[in-house]
């Protein structure tokens, strides 16, 4: 395999990134200054000696800005279009809401909408052009890298099946067994762009990221549960060695205070176009057959407290008998008619909102487990513990980055990169990551896609253990 000649370093694409983004923002704004301009009386407004319009304009451009980045609006390299529209838009309708409320305190008076539903269409049609010349530009300019993957295990050997389905950002081409011995490894990884390593033993691991730093090959690694839990250390510099101190104590007293503070807040808002809701659909469940209308089940928490977690009843009554967990299929005869619609609407969680004002719950968290799941996943992966260091969550890393059959300890990682990476802008990205993620169909990939890939495994790992020598 011939290495190629990249057309574009990091630095440089992170450059035409900034650029990009900065330009769309721009047009955005000429967008909504054509608007407010045409759209409303100018008297309406204070002049503010002369510049109120540009106050205004870089408000909106602020708010543009900080919203599609923490919407991952700006990732053109990473994500796929579908999503990034959607990202976009949703930032766009925040903004423009926010923009509407601030015309209006501004002019002491309720101001018409018309203007900026009109602003928010454009927005939509500037925000598609941008996103698909974007993606042109980068795919044209930036071709993968060819990249050869070190395994150490037959979990391992599934990354190549997730990046597989993203060709057109990584290609790994080939895999080698840790099996081989460091000289095979490092004679076979100087051929390609890229490496990439998973599920290696410690020493060999070490040698092998030496080395690759000294050749300047980009390197991948599929982090362990260590080196999530020391990337965000305290670098201690006391002495002339240098030390790195983990707290591991999971949020500090301030950090609990501001994120209650923000759920108590957030969940009082959301009950106001909530409480219609949940009231249709309690009344629509109790119509249906009498049943209760919540469903509720032990889950764990912060510090292994026990709590019910609520939802909205989709199945029929003692769909579980003898508590026995039944996963629900897509067909499943157990589902109601309500309840296929409140699945398929995603709103059988709304209850939940109760459990977070009470305080069992977060709004971004690691997901409760049920009580068997955790001695089930704690007797084989025993840091699934470490995951109770903070209140379970309505949503999180796992539910926004991972599938619904995503592994036990992918979906263990995923938290601890939340734990310790903690901070009260991280939960506001994450729930709004959390809209863009309900009309992604990746985050719904269920149990039939699990067992194709299982399979594609198993038939793969057999192929690359035939080619391992013998005595290796």
């Amino acid at each position: 395999m011939m290495k190629r000649n990249r057309t574009l370093s990091s630095h440089t694409k992170g450059t035409v990134q900034s650029i990009e983004s900065l330009f769309e923002v721009i047009v955005l704004c000429v967008a909504y200054y054509i608007t407010w301009r045409t759209g409303y009386d100018r008297g309406t407004f204070p002049p503010y000696l002369g510049n109120g319009k540009y106050i205004l304009v870089g408000v909106y451009a602020v708010l543009s800005y900080l919203f599609i980045q923490n919407s991952d609006g700006f990732q053109f390299g990473q994500l796929r279009k579908a999503d990034l529209w959607t990202a976009q838009w949703l930032a766009m309708f925040i903004v423009n809401i926010i923009t509407y409320f601030q015309l209006s305190l501004i002019a002491n008076e309720m101001v018409s909408v018309v203007p900026i539903l009109l602003l928010t269409l454009a927005d939509v049609v500037i925000s598609t052009v941008a996103v698909a010349g974007y993606k042109f530009i980068y795919y044209h300019i930036y071709a993968p890298y060819n990249m050869i993957m070190i395994y150490g295990s037959k979990t391992a050997v599934g990354m190549k099946l997730k990046m597989d389905h993203r060709r057109d950002k990584y290609r790994v081409d080939s895999l080698i067994s840790v099996d081989r011995g460091l000289d095979e490894i490092c004679r076979q990884i100087v051929k390609y762009d890229a490496v990439v390593l998973n599920d290696v033993p410690a020493q060999i691991r070490n040698d092998i990221v030496k080395f690759c730093y000294k050749h300047r090959l980009r390197l991948y690694m599929v982090p362990k549960i260590a080196d999530i839990i020391v990337k965000n250390a305290e670098d201690i510099s006391t002495f002339d060695t240098p030390m790195l101190l983990v707290h591991g104590q999971g949020l500090t007293a301030g950090q609990r205070f501001a994120k209650r503070t923000m759920d108590i807040v957030l969940c009082l808002l959301a009950l106001i176009p909530a409480a219609p809701i949940m009231a249709i659909v309690a009344l629509a469940i109790k119509i249906e057959d009498r049943g209760p209308v919540f469903y509720k089940q032990r889950r764990a928490t912060i510090n292994g407290r026990e709590f019910d977690i609520l939802k909205f009843r989709s199945m029929i009554v003692d769909a579980e008998k003898n508590g026995q967990s039944i996963p629900a299929t897509g067909k499943d005869p157990r589902i109601t008619k309500v309840g296929r619609v409140i699945r398929a609407c995603r709103v059988d969680e709304l209850p939940q909102i109760l459990n977070i004002l009470k305080g069992d719950m977060s709004i971004v968290g690691p997901r409760p487990e049920r009580l068997e799941h955790m001695e089930k996943y704690g007797a084989n992966i025993p840091e699934f513990y470490y995951r109770l260091k903070v209140k379970g969550g309505l949503t999180g890393y796992a539910q926004i980055y991972g599938k619904y059959n995503t592994s036990a300890y992918d979906k263990l990682r995923l938290d601890l990169m939340y734990i310790e990476h903690y901070s009260i802008l991280l939960d506001i990205k994450l729930i709004l990551l959390t809209v863009r993620i309900l009309f992604s169909k990746d985050s719904t990939e269920g149990f039939d896609a699990a067992e194709a890939e299982e399979e594609k495994l198993e038939k793969m790992y057999e192929e690359l253990q035939d080619q391992v020598p013998a005595g290796s």
